[in-house]
């Protein structure tokens, strides 16, 4: 079994494979068969800052992801690359099939370490119950056809991420954790814009961004989040949920040993 490193860096054979769509964002989810589903228009990519989450959850602690050790570096961790439609609907449970842990046994450290359930319960699966935080039945099984199983799924979103690496990017701007800073929102918007030439969505607890959406065409290349006449709109979300100034609290939510720098440096999309 070659080394978790050597996953994460194969070529993504199937990430290419469909053609970029054009556009815009979320609304109300649209239930529908594998079989039968109309297909998806975009990829979300949904991060969360942990020092903001876990202000609420922490109390869950050590079931949760948010007490990993106290000399981890913050950084935004993954909640889940979710297909969307520009209608602002998105499907969900779009396969009979359940989630199988196995599958993805080579990728379980770097997904504890990056992909870490920061909330208090576990979420409710397609077919009954509960299950794990990366039980992948009602988004990943609605990418189809760019996904066609469970493993280059997962496999593609590290390697997203990775590469669109928002806390390095907002760090070498010069926004970093600080429980005492505020920075302009706006800059920080423009730093991802600079970055990946793209616009994000911002959610804000209070006066903490909590949350962080980059979006991308199917074959992976960035796009803004929202398009058209909806670009305007989308901003005004962003300010209405978050202030003209907006914090990044420290907090220590995941732990980590060297493996994002070892992975991302080497990378390919």
């Amino acid at each position: 079994m070659p080394p978790l490193t050597s996953w994460l860096v194969l070529p993504i054979l199937v990430l290419l494979a469909a053609p970029a769509t054009t556009p815009p964002a979320r609304a109300s989810p649209v239930a529908s068969s594998f079989d039968g589903q109309r297909e998806f228009d975009y990829f979300k990519l949904a991060l969360q800052w942990p020092g903001t989450y876990c202000k609420r959850t922490r109390s869950c602690c050590p079931t949760n992801g948010c007490c990993r050790g106290s000399n981890s570096p913050a950084v935004f961790t993954i909640h889940g690359l979710w297909p969307d439609y520009n209608d602002g609907s998105w499907p969900s449970c779009c396969s009979g099939s359940s989630f199988d842990p196995k599958e993805i046994s080579t990728l379980t450290n770097a997904l504890e370490q990056y992909w870490p359930s920061l909330s208090c319960s576990k979420p409710s699966l397609c077919h009954g119950g509960k299950g794990t935080f990366w039980a992948h039945e009602k988004h990943g099984t609605c990418s189809y056809p760019v996904f066609r199983n469970e493993y280059d799924y997962f496999l593609t979103v590290l390697n997203v991420y990775f590469k669109y690496n928002i806390t390095s990017v907002l760090n070498d701007a010069g926004y970093v954790p600080s429980n005492t800073e505020k920075y302009p929102l706006g800059g920080i918007i423009s730093a991802i814009e600079n970055a990946f030439h793209a616009s994000p969505q911002i959610v804000c607890s209070k006066d903490s961004i909590e949350e962080l959406y980059l979006c991308f065409y199917k074959n992976f290349q960035p796009r803004d989040c929202a398009l058209g006449s909806d670009i305007k709109i989308d901003m005004v979300t962003s300010k209405k949920s978050c202030p003209k100034y907006v914090s990044l609290p420290e907090s220590v939510s995941v732990g980590h040993n060297g493996l994002q720098s070892r992975v991302s440096d080497d990378v390919a999309l």
